[in-house]
């Protein structure tokens, strides 16, 4: 099943109360996502990339870290986001590869970052078969973000 914007009317589109998980106090996380980003991150939580999947099994093994996968921010869907680190992880496939792509994922990353929100990249391959080296890169990110975080800077 795919997600279908025909399926939505103009009230679930604009309405920040419609069926909106921001109830939980920390709406700041989401950055003004609309309920549309919601809609669309449920489906793609509903049909994740096997690197996507495969990742998203080893980021419990991070201890004391929360992830949340397909994640609404701003109006972008991030792959994975850590809100106490300030960190997204984006897993791309070769379409990433493509200039237009390229440049997009290039623009998304600036806005993203001054929201101050660090983008890291994986390709498929590196989750797929590089998974310790993958987590190590992720782990230390996380340290410098909440050493950071914590130093106020």
């Amino acid at each position: 099943d795919t997600f279908n914007m025909d399926n939505l009317n103009d009230k679930t589109l604009n309405d920040a109360s419609f069926n909106s998980p921001l109830e939980d106090g920390d709406s700041n996380m989401f950055y003004g996502a609309l309920p549309i980003h919601f809609e669309f991150a449920r489906e793609l939580r509903n049909n994740p990339t096997e690197a996507e999947s495969f990742l998203w099994n080893h980021l419990h093994n991070i201890k004391g870290i929360r992830f949340k996968r397909q994640h609404p921010i701003l109006y972008f869907i991030a792959d994975f986001y850590c809100h106490k680190a300030k960190l997204i992880i984006e897993v791309d496939g070769g379409y990433h590869t493509i200039p237009e792509q390229f440049l997009y994922d290039k623009n998304r990353d600036k806005e993203l970052n001054e929201l101050g929100l660090k983008v890291i990249r994986f390709i498929n391959e590196q989750v797929l078969f590089e998974i310790e080296k993958t987590l190590y890169v992720i782990e230390k990110e996380i340290k410098e973000r909440i050493s950071l975080t914590q130093k106020g800077e």
